[in-house]
């Protein structure tokens, strides 16, 4: 019996072993059921010949994020300001006015020398030029003068010679738009209606916008609805502020209110509309005069008074000019409409005869065509 208990125990033990064996492998083979996701190890580049091997070491945060950093997309390219329109030449802009003393001056550069027909041309021309007839004498007497002290002999000594007298003539007075800086500057604009005024004050209100000054523009004109809108369409192109009243208000009301917010909201200027007409039995100038005393009264600083004439009326326009000079005392002249029939000679009339500075000129319709009055460059585009 011995023997078969033996066989029996060894037969157990073995069972047992097996049976262990069996499980273990089961249990290994669960797990190769749902392996994780292989993945292909990067292999670092095999080094060449002759350099040096070292382990990988894992990157720092820092260079991580440099790497990061790295890889970032550029931003988006912004495209830089259209460049602003090159300012209008006098010579570009004058050509009308050229054409009509062409003909006088080119009679004049025909003769070989200085005699009385040559006189009488270069007074028809200046005439015919809205210089006026008792300028025209003045300048004609000063020249002769010149031709005297210098000897001059041959025309185009003489046409050189009346350049220089225009120019002279021209550049007398200051023609700087004065603007104190932490002030509350006033510009007060005035004319009859027609000839630009509103206009003005806008292409003037968006050269100070592009020149970096707060712009608040008073609607003053309350008799027109037309300036008043004509105001505001300016103001939201040059991104100004804007002041108007009802229709019919008082004028020097509409001023009060725009000096009084450019000066809470730290606005460097005020320009201001006028009306060139009243539509009651107001006198105009007796109510420009009001309107005067409100723009002088703290915190506002009145430094311009500025008159609008239109170059195309001529000698009407000197008028004009000496009716608004004694009522409100005239500072400068703007003039209007220079590129279109206007003669020219108009503004050397208003300079001479009031001593009134040319300050700005318009030569054209776009905001960049009022520029401000060159001597210089004016006489030389009349004469070609």
């Amino acid at each position: 019996m011995e023997p078969i208990l033996v066989v029996i125990v060894l037969a157990v033990v073995l069972l047992g072993v097996v049976g262990g064996t069996v499980a273990t492998r089961r249990r290994r083979r669960g797990i190769e059921l749902e392996p994780p996701p292989r993945t292909r190890p990067i292999q670092p580049p095999r080094p060449s010949a002759g350099t040096a091997t070292r382990e990988p070491t894992d990157l720092d945060d820092e260079t991580i994020r440099d790497i990061e950093d790295a890889l970032v997309l550029p931003p988006e390219v912004v495209e830089a300001p259209a460049p602003a329109p090159p300012r209008p030449r006098f010579r570009d802009r004058l050509g009308k006015a050229r054409n009509l003393l062409a003909g006088y001056f080119g009679s004049v550069l025909s003769r070989s020398a200085i005699d009385q027909q040559t006189w009488d041309d270069l007074e028809e021309a200046l005439i015919r030029a809205d210089v006026g007839v008792r300028l025209t004498g003045t300048v004609l007497d000063e020249l002769r003068t010149r031709v005297k002290a210098e000897g001059l002999t041959t025309s185009q000594e003489l046409l050189d010679g009346l350049k220089a007298e225009l120019k002279e003539m021209l550049a007398e007075g200051d023609r700087s738009m004065v603007l104190e800086a932490g002030s509350t500057n006033v510009w007060l604009f005035v004319g009859v209606n027609g000839v630009g005024k509103t206009t003005s004050i806008g292409k003037v209100g968006h050269r100070e916008k592009t020149n970096g000054r707060k712009v608040v523009m008073a609607a003053g004109d309350t008799f027109r609805a037309a300036a008043a809108e004509q105001l505001e369409l300016w103001a939201e192109r040059s991104g100004a502020d804007v002041v108007r009243g009802a229709e019919g208000a008082d004028p020097s009301s509409v001023i009060f209110d725009a000096v009084e917010r450019a000066s809470s909201k730290g606005a460097d200027l005020v320009l201001a509309d006028t009306a060139g007409r009243l539509h009651n039995k107001v006198n105009l100038m007796a109510e420009l005069k009001k309107v005067k005393r409100v723009a002088e009264r703290p915190p506002g600083k009145l430094q311009e008074i500025l008159l609008v004439i239109d170059a195309t009326t001529g000698q009407n326009g000197l008028v004009q000019a000496k009716e608004f000079a004694e009522a409100v005392g005239v500072t400068g002249i703007v003039l209007t409409k220079l590129d279109g029939t206007a003669k020219g000679g108009i503004a050397l009339a208003i300079q001479a005869e009031l001593g009134i500075p040319i300050k700005l000129v318009g030569l054209g319709e776009q905001a960049e065509d009022l520029i401000e009055f060159d001597p210089d460059e004016f006489v030389e585009a009349l004469f070609g």
